[in-house]
């Protein structure tokens, strides 16, 4: 894993370097380290950054699919970023992230789509407001309920739906809502956005009161938001919300939504999730 550097943590784990057509290099780093792997927020970051680094691209990131393929390893990795076909307004992507396996060989360990976007000034509207909720000055800081590295990446203070007090199995509701930003405090980005949409603790966890092994299969993002206003929303805080719809024979589905101190909803995401007994 990276040393410190002067970089600011996140800049750091998106570190690219460009080598043949398409393709990029990286490495994974400490700061964002999960149980076996690194956060999949990160890894989901790590490809849309090549993509925003693609000297190809055309607009801004408009959805993103990543499919979790295998645990990746620490230490060096190969992403390559095609855009399959590109229209007036719309862009289509395909992403894959490589290890050398123990073999040898070059092996898939996550792969990706997405579609980037010339955004236009049309009739917008919502039909999902953010919650009334307290104001984040208004809500603590608690301790995390895993005990990995990424968490620290992250300020958050939770509204409701904390994590059980008592791993007991009892029932309750998946529901979370949590004030979260990057820590130390860092202008919000499309990569950033991304590794948001997967802050949130396994719904299972809190529907059931048991912390079994749990691990995203499938992740697609949604931005609504376009990079004036990531600007706009600075370093400040998003209302993240997350609950379960779905749990059933080991998998389970998640949907969420952010939205900035302003009301703004940036990006929703859905994600299915395999858990265990």
């Amino acid at each position: 894993m990276t040393a410190t550097t002067s970089l600011h943590p996140l800049d750091d784990a998106l570190a690219l370097t460009p080598g043949a057509a398409d393709i990029f290099t990286g490495r994974t780093t400490a700061p964002y380290w999960n149980m076996v792997g690194p956060f999949g927020g990160i890894t989901a970051a790590t490809l849309l950054q090549a993509v925003m680094q693609h000297p190809a691209r055309l607009g801004e990131p408009l959805s993103m699919t990543v499919n979790y393929a295998g645990a990746i390893a620490e230490g060096a990795f190969e992403v390559q970023a095609t855009p399959l076909r590109t229209n007036r307004s719309t862009q289509h992507w395909s992403i894959t992230l490589r290890q050398i396996g123990k073999d040898g060989a070059p092996q898939v360990m996550t792969s990706a789509t997405a579609v980037t976007a010339a955004r236009r000034n049309t009739w917008s509207a919502t039909d999902l407001p953010m919650p009334r909720v307290p104001a984040p000055e208004a809500c603590a800081q608690v301790e995390q309920a895993i005990a990995v590295q990424w968490v620290n990446r992250y300020a958050m203070r939770p509204v409701t739906g904390m994590p059980p007090a008592r791993w007991d199995g009892a029932e309750g509701d998946s529901l979370s809502q949590l004030w979260v930003r990057d820590t130390p405090g860092r202008t919000l980005d499309f990569p950033a956005l991304a590794a948001l949409c997967d802050v949130f603790y396994p719904r299972v966890w809190r529907r059931r009161a048991l912390q079994v092994p749990a691990g995203t299969v499938s992740m697609t993002a949604y931005f609504h938001a376009g990079s004036e206003l990531l600007a706009q929303t600075g370093a400040g805080w998003l209302l993240a919300q997350a609950r379960g719809q779905e749990f059933r024979n080991g998998f389970f589905d998640q949907t969420a939504q952010l939205w900035n101190a302003a009301g703004q909803m940036l990006a929703t995401s859905h994600q299915i999730v395999y858990y265990k007994e």
